[in-house]
């Protein structure tokens, strides 16, 4: 390299002369000064000036030696030609995208002195991809060592500063899984990383998901613990119990959870919710993690952004209003157009039949005035009137339905003792038969419900919070449910087969049960789930997963439920 510099500038007569000159007063240090001044300011041939990358002459050569060698083998390792991402070693940071890509090499070796050092035990990719040092989302890798996130792995980055200073050497590319070893540089290619990667980004294809439902068979976690894929706890961050309960309940429909394990299904979105809600389900659902249980942060911090803080870490929520609020924002989200479905409504969506019945206001006011009244029926505008009311009838769709449970008695028994009402659940479907009448106060109004069309996954939400001016009032009323075979036509009137030979389906099986414990504003969430491969009932609370008797599911105070149809 000196003797490249010195050639350049014996061209230089003045150069040339000032230099001897130097020389020969022995005045040697300022002379290699001036050379060093004079080939920045005066050479043809020093690079361009970049304001966001300083200039490294070894980086240069390096380079440019690479760039000779061209792709080979030598020595057993492949040095491979690549485009430069954001993993650029001369832009650590991902910030000279701008500035123009070049190709640049870089080595791929199949072995690595440094691979026994990776410990698995501290692993985990459940929390947000950003540097724990700037706090960055670009270009961060993962150090295989101690599990710390850290960005860029170029000379002036984070990672490869923690790599000299901890003595930590493997990482692995959060976007690409390319594994790098620093602060040496080269690419590692072992199939002993391939777990890593599975871990990092679950992994389904077609004929996995049809065994899901099949598969009996428990996975270990490398602490020794057993699991089951898709009965795995999900972490409570802070008050997070009632996103958790719902997140499990929504695992139990088999057409959601096989469309969001294909991430195929849904590229074209550019919702972060609906990614997140995918690799969500994909964690719960993989047979290879590392742990038994699975931490929703990354979930919860998209839920955050979407709703604008509506739902929040630390602050508690009621699952139905959360799950109205996710599935109306993922159909949303998903849809292509307007008029276009998706695979929420394929799944939830029904059809009621609304009688709404007012006080006509002309009529009213024409009472007032004449002192007379008309019995007779007047048809305007689709609306019928009699009497002063003017029933209107519409269709309106419906993604779950809310069933209003009795009042409690108010006064103790002869034993001081309240006693807890119980009532069927066929006693409140009947709000849903096209003849019992529900007050509304606001607007004033009489309504009647008649279901027209049955979704495939049924909600049911039982009101049981009641809320005034003062505190807020839980109704503890049992209701009494059946497990298996809820025959919907028993009890509501139903509509007839579009097609001639189509069979009604109004037989539904329970698959999930939210229940509430304890006071209105202390209590918390736990659910129920089925499993299907050996229709066994677990109890869900956090991370606690435990198998329980069908019969216990019944004798909790249910709060929302999901109901699969038979078919």
């Amino acid at each position: 390299m000196l003797l490249w510099y010195n050639s350049r500038n014996c061209e230089s007569e003045g150069g040339g002369k000032k230099m001897k000159a130097k020389r020969e007063h022995g005045d040697s240090v300022d002379g290699e000064r001036d050379l060093k001044r004079q080939r920045v300011v005066d050479s043809p041939s020093s690079p361009p000036e970049e304001p966001l990358v300083p200039y490294n002459d070894d980086e240069d050569d390096e380079r440019r030696a690479l760039n000779h060698i061209g792709s080979r083998e030598e020595d057993g390792h492949r040095v491979e030609s690549e485009e430069e991402d954001d993993d650029d070693e001369d832009d650590p940071y991902g910030l000279g995208s701008t500035l123009g890509r070049s190709n640049r090499q870089v080595e791929v070796r199949r072995d690595c002195p440094y691979l026994d050092t990776v410990n698995r035990q501290v692993l985990d990719f459940d929390f947000e991809k950003f540097c724990s040092v700037s706090l960055s989302n670009l270009n961060v890798y993962a150090c295989l060592v101690c599990g710390k996130y850290y960005q860029g792995r170029g000379k002036k980055s984070h990672a490869y500063t923690h790599s000299l200073e901890a003595g930590h050497h493997v990482y692995i590319n959060l976007r690409t899984e390319k594994v790098y070893c620093l602060p040496d540089g080269y690419e590692i290619n072992d199939p002993s990383l391939d777990d890593i990667r599975h871990v990092l980004y679950p992994r389904f294809s077609r004929e996995q998901l049809e065994q899901l439902d099949k598969n009996k068979q428990w996975s270990r976690a490398l602490d020794g613990s057993d699991y089951l894929p898709g009965m795995v706890g999900l972490n409570n961050i802070q008050k997070t119990d009632f996103v958790n309960v719902t997140i499990q309940s929504l695992m139990r429909v088999t057409p959601l959870r096989n469309f969001f394990l294909i991430p195929e299904n849904y590229q074209h979105c550019r919702s972060q919710l609906v990614h997140r809600f995918g690799e969500l389900t994909r964690k719960i659902w993989h047979a290879r993690n590392f742990k038994g249980q699975v931490s929703p942060h990354e979930f919860l911090q998209a839920v955050m952004k979407a709703s604008k803080k509506r739902f929040r870490i630390g602050v508690q929520c009621e699952p139905v209003e959360f799950m109205s609020w996710l599935l109306n924002t993922l159909h949303a989200d998903l849809r292509t157009s307007k008029k276009s479905s998706s695979i929420v409504h394929k799944c939830f969506q029904g059809e009621l039949e609304v009688v709404k019945e007012t006080q006509s206001k002309a009529i009213t006011e024409k009472k007032e005035s004449d002192g007379e009244q008309n019995g007779a029926l007047k048809i305007t505008d689709g609306q019928i009137e009699n009497n002063n009311v003017a029933a209107e009838t519409y269709r309106m769709p419906f993604l779950m339905l809310g069933l209003d449970l009795p009042e409690p008695p108010l006064f103790k028994d002869v034993m001081e003792k309240n006693i807890i009402p119980q009532v069927p659940l066929f006693n409140i479907l009947k709000k849903f038969d096209g003849e019992m009448v529900t007050t509304t106060v606001r607007p004033p109004a009489r309504m009647r419900y008649r279901v027209t069309k049955l979704p495939q996954y049924f909600i049911l939400h039982m009101r049981r919070f009641t809320k005034n001016n003062f505190f807020r009032e839980k109704n503890p009323t049992l209701v009494n449910f059946p497990v298996k075979n809820l025959e919907l036509k028993d009890y509501i009137p139903l509509p007839a087969p579009t097609k001639e030979n189509e069979k009604l389906r109004t037989k539904y099986d329970l698959i999930a049960n939210v229940v509430h414990d304890g006071k209105p504003d202390e209590g918390f969430y736990r659910v129920f789930v089925q499993r299907k491969s050996e229709e066994l009932w677990y109890e869900m609370q956090d991370l606690h997963v435990s198998e329980t008797l069908p019969q216990m599911v019944a004798l909790s105070e249910a709060y929302m439920q999901i109901y699969e149809q038979q078919q």
